[in-house]
């Protein structure tokens, strides 16, 4: 069996700023004009302890299950519609194995409850640069989605 401490050792896992977790860049493609990389990827991995903090990107955002126990996300859409995926090992219980955060969507994700922690990984294209996150205001978001207030009040990080 795979643990934790043994995943952030064999990848060697850094704290994510800001949003929470641990992570480590596997792949950025060639720069691009303006800076950007073509694409990139991250491992990461949550424990029951931390979350991801309520965020969003500019692009498209394609999130991958590997490992542990499922993974709630909160998406919260320009649209003003909220959704309550689970990405997870069991697709015959509606867990997705891969699911794509469309741009502009903020996005937060907790172990699910019971569970101790999930290892996942997160691609896009173009690749995320530092300068595209941006990280949500509990105040903001309650007053735009106020049907999750608990949920983002929870998902969200100073």
């Amino acid at each position: 069996m795979t643990t934790p401490e043994e995943l952030t050792a064999r990848y060697g896992l850094e704290p994510l700023p800001r949003e929470g977790g641990l992570f480590r860049r596997t792949w950025a493609g060639p720069e691009r004009p303006d800076g950007r990389p073509e694409g990139s990827a991250i491992v990461a991995l949550l424990t029951a302890d931390d979350y991801s903090a309520l965020h969003r990107l500019p692009f498209d955002e394609v999130w991958h299950f590997y490992l542990g126990d499922p993974l709630h996300l909160l998406l919260l859409a320009p649209d003003g519609t909220t959704r309550h995926p689970v990405l997870g090992p069991d697709p015959g219980a509606g867990q997705h194995l891969q699911l794509t955060v469309p741009a502009r969507t903020w996005m937060g994700a907790r172990v699910v409850a019971g569970g101790a922690w999930t290892f996942f990984g997160c691609t896009m294209a173009p690749g995320f640069t530092y300068a595209d996150y941006e990280h949500g205001n509990p105040a903001d978001l309650t007053a735009r989605y106020p049907a999750e207030a608990p949920l983002i009040t929870e998902l969200c990080r100073p």
